[in-house]
């Protein structure tokens, strides 16, 4: 019987990240695709300054406020990803959401936006066949 290698255990965590960091990497893209599909690029580009949690959460049409701790998760995971910034609102303590030059391009009336293009990749028609990739 062949002996498996010993990895140094620095390695195999490295191993180990590289791989729980690919498994999840869809969570990107589809929350890309729900901010996308909520119009929040639009929302917090229109409101012109850092826009709260709270202020978010009420400007999006018909959404339940007993879902803002989703959207708060929804938001720290794009933040995360470079699509919008969490910055401190003036002296307060208040922390609101501002777009960034990605963000940008979500807008569906800029110039070169990119937000039909997003919402057609990542449209279940297209994301759905690679479930059956290994067939």
């Amino acid at each position: 019987m062949e002996m498996i290698k010993q990895e140094p255990s620095s390695e195999l965590l490295e191993a180990e990240a590289h791989i729980w960091n690919q498994v999840f990497s869809y969570i990107n893209s589809m929350s890309l695709k729900c901010v996308t599909e909520l119009g929040i690029p639009e929302i917090i580009g229109k409101h012109g300054r850092p826009m709260t949690l709270t202020e978010l959460v009420d400007a999006l049409p018909g959404l339940d406020r007993a879902k803002a701790d989703h959207v708060r998760r929804l938001m720290r995971t794009v933040v995360h990803s470079g699509f919008f910034v969490l910055e401190k609102i003036d002296s307060s303590d208040e922390q609101g959401y501002s777009i960034t030059p990605a963000s940008r391009l979500l807008i569906g009336d800029h110039p070169m936006s990119m937000k039909a293009f997003v919402l057609s990749q990542l449209d279940p028609i297209l994301t759905e066949p690679w479930q059956h990739l290994s067939r």
